[in-house]
């Protein structure tokens, strides 16, 4: 009895000179209530636009706090390196920088579930030359200095040893799509979905060669022995594969710019700037409740914004209205523009309205899109065989997989409605994406520019009477980066980019 005293007594006092073990990485953020998220801005990841945060990797972390129920601490950078050594001191808990991994990343940091397969392609000016082989390459490729892109160039090195590599450490993968589409740089390599994203901004821009295929995109965290956040990530992004929360994600950044079409996209910015203007106060005029920018995205895909446009089947005018829906919309007539797109304006919002509820936007407002193209009860169809699949009849992202089914017997003999064109469907509401995506950032960008040029000018009557040296009155006020922090949503902006890229990401001048 005595010697087990004995022990119990040497126990505790070994127990009490032995330091406490250090806290658990998810025991610290539920003690500071808070988890710490890097993130890179860009326009696949995070920006700050008109009407808030987003990004998909934004998106993503919002669910992640979520999940976990805590704040959201967002660490936004313009640098890699950075968020790297903020991860390195414990500054941050993960980084969700949207790009793909290095090799050497995957061997200094620990790999949350990839989420995103893309491919690293180099990409070349459409109307130049396309090299078949980095071989034929006569100009430098340049690449974000540290970055997956520049390890995979400098590995093909001992096979192309004539291969020029120009390292970038001030631009960020947008801007280098943006001087490969200016004709300032000739060559750079990026993720096959930035690109997509770009396309739609500079459609000049093409895949020359892919170099490296299917590479992960995904979250970093340390590399130590602690798995109980890494635990929390399988479950997380395991959780949101299983319920389709990351296939509605992709399809909203990137569902509908993955197929390209190089000519449409060309002859479409060139219509923004040669039709739209002429027909843009009706648009607005009409708008009601919508962005006057979509209802004009509708416009182009129904009818090249040609009030006399008609089709095969007698559809005519802006907005493509049939006889029934004029007359139901009280549209005299359909080749009058102010009439047509008043009566298509109207026509949406009355589809909008018969959408259930519990649906989300911008899901309730693709449906309602693909009901202008089919009709309502078709993709009411649609819904009801994605909802017998065991899939949400809510989330557009399930249901366009069942709309083109329609034209299949076997399918469509299950429903009240019969046959319908639902991959008709499924092609018009995702150019009417695209369409409305361009138009928005060639007019924030026109935006942009005018208010540039007014501070310009304020800024050169404020110093015309003064001594002050006349090359300052060309300055703009510097920007500062963003922070943001807030439970499970941005709560508060300590600092808004004074200005964006062509891409609309924010960056330091």
């Amino acid at each position: 009895m005595r010697f087990l005293m004995l022990i119990l007594m040497l126990t505790s006092v070994l127990v009490a000179c032995t330091p406490a073990p250090e806290p658990m990485h998810l025991h610290q953020i539920y003690q500071r209530d808070s988890i710490r998220v890097g993130i890179l801005n860009g326009p696949t990841s995070y920006y700050v636009a008109a009407d808030g945060p987003t990004g998909y990797e934004y998106e993503l972390a919002v669910a992640l706090a979520d999940r976990l129920g805590v704040k959201l601490d967002l660490v936004p950078s313009f640098h890699l390196e950075e968020l790297l050594q903020k991860l390195n001191s414990g500054q941050v808990d993960v980084i969700a920088a949207g790009s793909t991994v290095s090799q050497s990343l995957r061997q200094q940091y620990r790999l949350a579930p990839a989420y995103q397969l893309s491919d690293e392609v180099l990409v070349f000016k459409q109307s130049s030359k396309k090299p078949k082989s980095l071989a034929e390459l006569t100009e430098p490729v340049v690449v974000i200095q540290g970055s997956s892109q520049a390890e995979t160039l400098l590995a093909k090195k001992a096979e192309f040893p004539d291969l020029t590599i120009s390292l970038n450490s001030t631009d960020d993968a947008t801007e280098l799509l943006q001087q490969v589409a200016e004709g300032k740089i000739s060559y750079t390599v990026a993720d096959s979905h930035v690109l997509a994203i770009n396309q739609r901004f500079y459609p000049d821009l093409g895949v020359a060669l892919v170099l490296k295929s299917k590479q992960p995109v995904a979250w970093l965290l340390p590399k130590n022995n602690d798995d109980s956040l890494f635990s929390v990530m399988v479950e997380f992004f395991g959780r949101s594969y299983e319920g389709a929360e990351l296939l509605t994600l992709e399809d909203k950044y990137f569902g509908h710019v993955r197929k390209f079409n190089y000519a449409d996209t060309l002859d479409y910015i060139e219509a923004i700037d040669r039709q739209l203007p002429r027909y843009r106060a009706l648009f607005e005029q009409h708008a009601g409740s919508h962005d006057w920018r979509f209802l004009a995205a509708i416009a182009y895909q129904e009818s090249r914004w040609d009030p006399k446009a008609r089709s095969p089947q007698g559809v005519v005018g802006m907005m493509m209205l049939t006889v029934p829906t004029a007359t139901l919309m009280k549209v005299t007539s359909r080749v009058d523009a102010a009439q047509s797109i008043r009566g298509g304006s109207r026509y949406l919002q009355r589809l909008l309205d018969r959408i259930p509820e519990r649906v989300n936007m911008p899901d309730r407002l693709w449906f309602a899109l693909a009901a202008y193209n089919i009709g309502y009860n078709h993709v009411d169809s649609a819904r009801r065989l994605t909802e017998k699949d065991g899939a949400d009849p809510d989330k557009w992202a399930e249901v366009k997989q069942r709309l083109p089914l329609l034209k299949q017997r076997k399918y469509y003999s299950q429903t009240r409605t019969g046959y319908a064109r639902g991959d008709h469907a499924v092609y018009y509401v995702e150019n009417i994406r695209r369409y409305y995506d361009t138009l928005l950032w060639v007019d924030e960008k026109k935006q942009s520019e005018l208010k540039i040029q007014q501070q310009k000018q304020k800024l050169a009557e404020e110093y015309a009477d003064s001594p002050v040296n006349p090359a300052a009155a060309k300055q703009l006020p510097a920007k500062t980066p963003v922070k943001v922090s807030g439970k499970t949503q941005v709560k508060k902006i300590s600092s808004r980019c004074q200005n964006q890229s062509a891409a609309g990401t924010c960056k330091n001048q």
